[in-house]
């Protein structure tokens, strides 16, 4: 029985989104959500509301980089 450990990801690379930035990651990335995913996006602040595109998916998270 499958315990939750397979589930993917709710983003793919190349979708697009608009997001808020909720917090700071370790590194200075931004961090947004999409369904609870986590997004990471670098050259963001608290508080900014960005677009952005997919660029990487890994099991648990996501990197995204600002369109424009």
């Amino acid at each position: 029985m499958d315990r939750g450990g397979s589930r993917l990801p709710p983003v793919k690379v190349g979708e697009r989104y608009k997001v808020k930035i909720e917090a700071l990651g370790k590194g200075g990335d931004g961090i947004a959500r999409i369904k609870g995913f986590v997004i990471f996006v670098p050259n963001t602040k608290v508080g900014d509301e960005v677009e952005i595109v997919i660029n990487s998916v890994k099991q648990k998270f996501a990197f995204g980089e600002i369109l424009g």
